[in-house]
This record gives C-alpha cells, structure tokens and sequence, in this order.
C-alpha cells in the first residue's frame, strides 16, 4: 500500500469530550488535555495547547458542543441564549486567525435551528462535519499544489501547517506530503519560527513522525539559502486572507517572502476557503495578535534579556498580494491573487454563508 506519511492527528473528540494533543510539551513529551467545557476550550486556544488556523476552527466547533451540553443540563428551556456568552468566549480567545470565527458562526447557525430537546448530538454532527470536511479539504489542496511543483526540488517552510495545525494532513505541509509522495522534492527545509519554535518543536517532529527527512534552520538563514540555490518554492499556511489577497501568517513569514521574490523563488500558499476573508478588505484591516513580550525575552522559562528591557512581540505579520505567487485553497488555485481573482474565485461560494 502507497504511504500517504499522515499519522498523527492533534484534536479528537472521545467519550464525549474534546482531546486536545499539547502542543506546547512537544517534542520532549507526547501528552493529551482533556478538556470538558468551554472555558477549558478557550484557554487551550488562547495558551497554544492548539494552535493553527484550521485546527483552531476544528477545536472550537467542538468546544460549542460542550458549551451547548452545559447550557440545556442549565437552562433547559433558555439553552440558546445561555449560550452566547460561551460563544463570545470562545470568539475572544485569539483574534486573528478568522477560521475561529467562521467555525463559530457555522455552529451558531446550526444552534439556531428550530427544536426541541437536548441539542448536543446535532452540533456535535456539525462540529465533526467541520473536522472531515477540513481534512478532505488538505487532501485536494495538498494534491493541486504539488501539481504546481517541478520537481525534483527543495522547499523551503516557515512555522507548522501540518497535522498540527489543522484537522489533519495539513495545508502548506499537506501540500509538501503530497509532493514528497510523488518524488518531486530533494530535500525538505524549515524554519525555526521564533519565539514558540513551532518549525523546530513541531514540523520537525511531525516530518520525523511520518518518516519525511527535514533539516531545519534559524530564521535568519532562510536568505542564504535561497542565494544557495537550495530551494524552489517557499511554501506556508496562512491564518487570514484578505479580499485583495494579502495574507496573514505567523511572524516572519513577510520577510520570508521578500527574500524569495528577491531571488526568483516562487512562494505559495496554501490555506482553507475558510481561511478567506472577503470581508476584509487588505492586510492593513487585519488585527495583528500582540503576545505576551516574554515569549521574546525568555526562553525554556529561563530569562534570556537583561532585565529592563522591553520586547515587541506580534505574532502576525502581512504579506502583500504582490509578493504570492499562488494561493493553493480546495477550491482551486489562484495565480498571482489580487482582488479580482479572489472575488472571482470565492464570491460566488461564499454568498449567503
């Protein structure tokens, strides 16, 4: 049997709750958060338990299941209202990334549903449709972007969009499998992603687990080996879209691309439909996540800054429109994005939603 090097799935719903790998211990130890209520769900997303766009989504959509649980055991008669507030929660607990907000909304619209009774097995079918119809989504945009890649080639890839970060798979990540399935990649490289490591923690450990090779590298060099000539394509997630095709993806990821486009290295990015925003109208409407300046100043939990001094810690940065080459998504591929392809392309379905 083909390998489809896809093991390892980080949210999982069992025995009627949510099971959420954590992220945060890895690689050193492999441990799962049981989580039981909503505030339990909101803090795990909020603390990087989960992390990922996608992934956040996913998480979330269950999170509601446990929130509606809890407000009809309460309020029987009320639930529906009961349960605004644990949506608010839920929506608050990172801002960027709007596949959180979708996957909410989605819920809510289901809750909304006329009936009676004990909601939760008709949410808890919705939240699970969310998790299969994100992995289906991987799967196709994992094949359209290696159709796009001449191999044989390196890659070059920044933070984690694996299995991780989304429901499983993966989107930037997903994309890699599938070209590393069909031979046409030489060598897999990735980024450390300061401050939180995910390149070194996470993609490294998940590559490894699957039994693709991967070298990793600091950030900073990512510069000198696309002037190597090392790699092809730089290849990243995203967790916002804009309507004129800017994107939202973790820090580092502008810089990155500035570098490829200097050296004639394509950049593509992959990323659910949910993932677009037509709402927003450029990168510059996007809310940036500001993290705690610890995160920057310590690291191991051992203080690596002189005391006094402050730190600048987003956790987003924007790249342009001008600076992707194509946007992979299950819905198509979209060359050189600006907003008229992106209104072409996801207009049309997402009309009503």
């Amino acid at each position: 049997m083909e390998r489809d090097f896809d093991t390892v799935r980080a949210v999982q719903w069992r025995d009627g709750r949510l099971v959420l790998l954590d992220q945060r211990l890895l690689p050193a130890r492999t441990e799962y958060v049981t989580i039981d209520d909503v505030q339990a769900t909101a803090r795990a997303i909020r603390d990087m338990v989960v992390r990922g766009a996608p992934a956040i989504g996913v998480s979330a959509a269950y999170g509601v299941v446990l929130a509606a649980r809890a407000c009809y055991a309460r309020v029987a008669e009320g639930w529906r209202e009961a349960l605004r507030a644990d949506l608010e929660v839920l929506g608050a607990a990172r801002p960027t990334a709007v596949n959180l907000a979708w996957a909410i909304a989605r819920m809510a619209r289901r809750a909304a549903v006329p009936g009676t009774g004990d909601p939760s097995a008709a949410l808890l079918a919705e939240a699970r449709a969310i998790h299969e119809e994100d992995i289906a989504a991987n799967h196709r945009m994992g094949e359209l972007g290696a159709a796009l890649i001449e191999g044989p080639c390196g890659v070059l890839t920044h933070c984690n969009t694996g299995s991780l970060a989304t429901g499983g798979y993966g989107t930037a990540l997903g994309v890699i499998r599938s070209a590393y399935r069909a031979g046409k990649l030489s060598e897999v490289y990735a980024d450390e992603t300061r401050p939180w490591l995910q390149g070194a923690r996470l993609t490294a450990w998940e590559l490894r687990a699957d039994g693709i090779p991967v070298r990793l590298l600091v950030d900073g060099a990512g510069a000198h080996l696309m002037a190597a000539g090392k790699v092809g394509w730089l290849i990243v997630g995203a967790d916002r879209i804009a309507a004129n095709g800017d994107v939202a993806n973790k820090i580092g990821t502008y810089s990155a691309a500035i570098v490829a486009r200097h050296h004639g290295v394509r950049v593509m990015v992959v990323a659910p439909g949910t993932t677009v925003d037509l709402a927003t109208p450029d990168g510059a409407s996007i809310p940036i996540e500001q993290r705690d300046p610890e995160e920057v100043l310590a690291f191991g939990g051992r203080r690596v800054a002189p005391e006094g001094v402050a730190a600048w810690n987003p956790a987003f940065d924007i790249t342009p429109a001008a600076l992707i080459d194509v946007l992979v998504t299950e819905r198509g591929v979209v060359q050189a994005p600006d907003r008229a392809r992106m209104v072409a392309v996801f207009a049309p379905s997402t009309a009503g939603v």
